[in-house]
């Protein structure tokens, strides 16, 4: 059953997503914390390379890029992401085939907040791929962190600049998830593969690329 959306519930769901968009670390690991992408061997990337995809057959997104993020303009929140596809790769319960959008790669994330010297941060497996022009949406399960949940799927959007524009990335807990129901009671939303917000936030510095293709048809001969 979900959730609903009290009034006192929503104040908490608030609460804890500014806690996040804060960046709070545990006591316990806030010793080890240091500059933004500093921890866990999290390097800055340089920018996504210029220039025309080369017939690539494989969707994929890859790139690193410090994003502005209005609501904490003022934080350093770097977006990594290296993912490919590998449809119908993972058989599911009822889909032996798995899915069109199955994919494989890495994301990282850190976000360093100036007031307290601190860093949160977390690794997660992607899960899930999907792109359209130059758009990809991404799933990854968090695999280590010191701020989210371990186990936890997060959705991202990346958006590759053009014509001088920059690159974009939009991620599910910069914005409350939250499910209206029919009923319009409200309930705490869960992020499925390949859900994600737009691509809100424009990149600072660095980029992604992205690499489209169609989707591919179901196998006649299921792996």
């Amino acid at each position: 059953m979900r959730r609903r959306l009290t009034a006192p519930r929503t104040v908490a769901l608030a609460g804890a997503t500014a806690a996040l968009l804060a960046g709070t670390v545990s006591a316990s690991t806030a010793a080890n914390e240091s500059r933004p992408g500093e921890r866990d061997g999290h390097r800055p990337a340089a920018a996504a390379p210029a220039g025309e995809d080369r017939g690539a057959a494989t969707a994929r997104v890859k790139g690193s890029a410090r994003i502005h993020f209005t609501l904490r303009p003022q934080d350093t929140i770097r977006f990594t992401i290296d993912a490919t596809a590998v449809p119908y790769s993972k058989p599911l319960p009822g889909v032996p085939t798995g899915l069109p959008t199955d994919a494989r790669g890495t994301l990282r994330f850190s976000h360093y907040i100036p007031e307290t010297g601190r860093t949160g941060w977390a690794v997660a497996d992607v899960d899930c791929l999907s792109t359209g022009g130059k758009t990809a949406t991404v799933t990854a399960i968090v695999r280590k962190t010191n701020v989210e949940r371990v186990g936890k799927r997060v959705g991202i959007s990346f958006q590759q600049g053009e014509n001088g524009a920059p690159s974009r990335a939009g991620f599910s807990w910069g914005i409350v998830n939250a499910d209206g129901g029919t009923d319009g009671a409200g309930a705490a939303g869960g992020t499925g593969t390949c859900q994600a917000p737009a691509p809100f936030a424009p990149a600072i510095d660095g980029g992604y690329r992205v690499t489209h293709t169609e989707v591919p048809p179901i196998p006649t001969n299921p792996r």
